[in-house]
């Protein structure tokens, strides 16, 4: 190997090449991701079972609060499914959207002392994230079940896409935000905000015909263009929909803005890697 060629394949200290890097190191990764799952629940005496209980106390609440004191189940059938599946979802996007813009900041000693892909922070909030609403998941599939769901190929991919949606959009949020939380800890309250505003900003908690009702019709395609809207009709069409409702309608070209979403999230996810890489140099002399 000439000189030139050692020269120009060496990268500058402290330099990496990104989520690339990330998947390079797997096994760190998945070290990282091992720890926070143990962790969780330590010192704990019902452990992972607290993951079952939490989704099956939210259908008992919302089938009584929602569905039969505030009569939304003789509205919408099966309700309580379509609920929890919007806010599952939700639920997925927002802890891993907080945890990556905190993970900086919380692995400050770690980032102060060594040398590591800095990214593996969010992406391991984001798997965590993964891990920690996979109960949840089996949950809403088991109750689903129960109802009589028979899901086809095409359902279950819409699952699957709309939970590759949500990595993709709250990694890229997490890398943005988490990098500018190392200078700026305003962030972190940008993004609780934000994580507030998810659920009311997406058909979780009513249907998509009462803001096509309400809103101006360029607010509205706005609207069906949010990830999250994209995401959670998209885990309607997989849990819900298959249930046969009468009154089951979804966002008209769903599989259309879903596309869209699609490629907002990955956008959203470089431009997120572009800025995290611009203040990646300051992070060890800011925290």
């Amino acid at each position: 190997m000439s000189a030139a060629t050692t020269v120009d394949s060496m990268l500058p200290p402290g330099k990496g090449i990104g989520l690339a890097d990330v998947l390079r190191r797997r096994y760190l990764l998945s070290l990282i991701v091992r720890k926070e799952v143990q962790i969780r629940y330590r010192g704990s005496i019902l452990g992972w079972l607290w993951s079952y209980v939490k989704p099956l106390v939210q259908f008992a609440v919302f089938y009584l609060a929602i569905g039969v004191f505030l009569g939304m189940n003789s509205r919408v059938e099966y309700f309580p499914l379509y609920l929890l599946s919007g806010i599952t979802i939700v639920t997925f996007f927002n802890e891993a959207f907080t945890n990556g813009t905190r993970s900086l900041v919380d692995n400050a000693a770690l980032i102060k002392k060594i040398y590591l892909p800095r990214e593996m922070f969010p992406v391991a909030s984001m798997l965590i994230a993964a891990v920690n609403i996979l109960p949840q998941i089996i949950v809403l599939i088991v109750i689903a079940l129960f109802f009589g769901w028979a899901p086809s190929l095409l359902h279950i991919a819409a699952l699957v896409l709309a939970l590759v949606l949500i990595a993709a959009l709250a990694t890229g949020l997490g890398m943005l935000f988490g990098a500018v939380n190392v200078t700026f800890r305003d962030a972190q309250s940008f993004v609780e905000i934000i994580t507030m505003c998810a659920v009311w900003a997406s058909p979780v908690m009513y249907q998509w015909e009462m803001v096509a009702e309400k809103v101006p019709h360029w607010l509205f395609i706005l609207y069906r263009c949010n990830p999250l809207t994209a995401a959670v009709e998209l885990f309607h069409y997989g849990i819900w929909y298959p249930l046969g409702p009468t009154d089951g309608q979804l966002i008209p070209g769903m599989w259309m803005y879903a596309g869209i979403a699609s490629v907002t999230s990955l956008l959203l996810l470089l431009v997120g890697q572009l800025v995290f890489r611009r203040l990646e140099g300051r992070f060890a002399q800011d925290l």
